[in-house]
């Protein structure tokens, strides 16, 4: 059996990749770009090219594949459906969707598939800290206006739940909360990171419409930054609260935010 992989070069994606390589599975990664991507995965994974918001595109990849990972993106609301459509009619009988923070129209087109799918309902990713990496490496700061507790969660274990869901029964037609092990401030985030890269790491707010602007100049449009910056103002329950989902599901404890930061500590060292 075959498993495609989208986003598999993203953040989450390689993890998704690399947990169902180590099970032995059978894998197909989607990228843009194969022939630059080739050496990013072990020589088993069969890299075919194509973007999942292009589904169109998608029926040589989709052909032979049984089971199927979505990662919602960017400019995936619009296309998603058809994705999910052209994967059914293929042969596709298992998906797992990880949620783009709440249910959208990709997600409810995966539950109303008529196949067996989980839905991975993330909260904050532990590598959205690495926005803070060219900060630190220039000035050692972090500037950031709250400093509310969130419960990231390791894309590992992102990929380590994904991979359960898609190989393993008893899974079908769950919505699956996942957090870290911890709720972590920033100011508390930036105590361990400082520990991580043996360095002295400042804090410096700064106002809700400062950090709109800043993720504005990146090319976000202003409804998106407003629904980012607000999702920090307004935390919600679930993403402040420690989950057991992981633990549950893949018999082994959430990785800490501490272990994040040891295997990223390079990225936030001056001169990298």
């Amino acid at each position: 059996m075959t498993t495609l992989v989208t986003g598999a070069t993203g953040n989450t994606g390689r993890h998704v990749v690399a947990e169902l390589v180590r099970r032995g599975e059978r894998v197909r990664a989607l990228s843009r770009d194969p022939a630059a991507n080739a050496g990013r995965f072990p020589a088993e994974v069969e890299l075919v090219a194509g973007t999942h918001t292009t589904p169109e595109k998608l029926d040589a990849a989709l052909h032979g594949v049984d089971r199927l990972h979505i990662t919602v993106t960017a400019g995936l609301a619009e296309v998603g459906p058809e994705l999910v459509q052209r994967a059914v009619a293929t042969g596709v009988r298992r998906i797992t969707v990880l949620w783009g923070g709440w249910v959208g129209p990709v997600e409810q087109a995966v539950a109303d598939s008529g196949v067996e799918w989980t839905r991975l309902e993330a909260q904050e990713f532990m590598s959205n800290t690495l926005s803070w990496a060219e900060s630190i490496r220039a000035e050692g700061v972090v500037r950031e206006p709250y400093d509310f507790p969130s419960a990231l969660v390791h894309e590992a274990d992102i990929a380590a739940v994904a991979a359960v869901a898609l190989l393993d029964d008893g899974h079908a037609g769950r919505s699956y909360n996942l957090t870290g092990p911890e709720a972590l401030t920033p100011r508390e985030r930036i105590a361990i990171l400082s520990r991580a890269v043996r360095r002295d790491i400042a804090f410096e707010p700064i106002t809700h419409e400062q950090a709109i602007d800043r993720l504005m100049a990146t090319g976000v449009s202003r409804a998106d930054a407003e629904y980012v910056v607000g999702w920090y103002a307004e935390p919600s329950d679930s993403s402040t609260t420690v989950d057991d989902t992981v633990a549950r599901v893949t018999g082994r404890p959430a990785r800490t935010f501490t272990r994040w930061a040891d295997e990223h500590a390079d990225r936030f060292q001056a001169g990298e």
